[in-house]
């Protein structure tokens, strides 16, 4: 799944707005314009969701016109189950922004959130025999 493509653009001395590609580049870990993360999260005071980065998040609606550019690309991305790491990779957003918008997501119940699955620290030994005697009929 390719993640959604935007194409910047900030003020320019050529006219009121010009493409963020004219600019110097960010360097790694470094935000270009951090008041933009406060305007896509809100102010976040309230609850979050239980989310960590290997939660599975899956639409169950198609956005709506209320939601905002961020909320209706998580949504777009969601059409299969992704992990919350995936989707603040192909968003470009820091992971607690990404909490904020799946929290105000999973109140509005656009999306559901699941929990990975937990393998058994000790495998069952009926199955491990029966897996056994059928490699040796083979």
């Amino acid at each position: 799944m390719t993640p959604p493509q935007r194409q910047r653009r900030t003020p320019g001395p050529d006219g009121p707005v010009a493409p963020a590609s004219d600019s110097a580049p960010a360097k790694e870990g470094e935000l270009r314009n951090p008041e933009r993360l406060f305007v896509i999260g809100g102010e976040g005071g309230g609850e979050r969701a239980d989310i960590d980065l290997v939660t599975l998040i899956v639409a169950r609606a198609d956005p709506p016109v209320s939601a905002t550019p961020e909320q209706a690309a998580l949504l777009r991305l969601c059409a299969a189950p992704l992990s919350t790491a995936e989707l603040s990779a192909y968003l470009g957003l820091p992971f607690s922004v990404v909490t904020v918008l799946l929290t105000d997501l999973l109140a509005k119940e656009l999306v559901q959130a699941r929990a990975p699955i937990v393998r058994q620290k000790v495998a069952d030994r009926n199955l491990l025999e029966a897996v056994m005697h059928g490699l040796q009929k083979l």
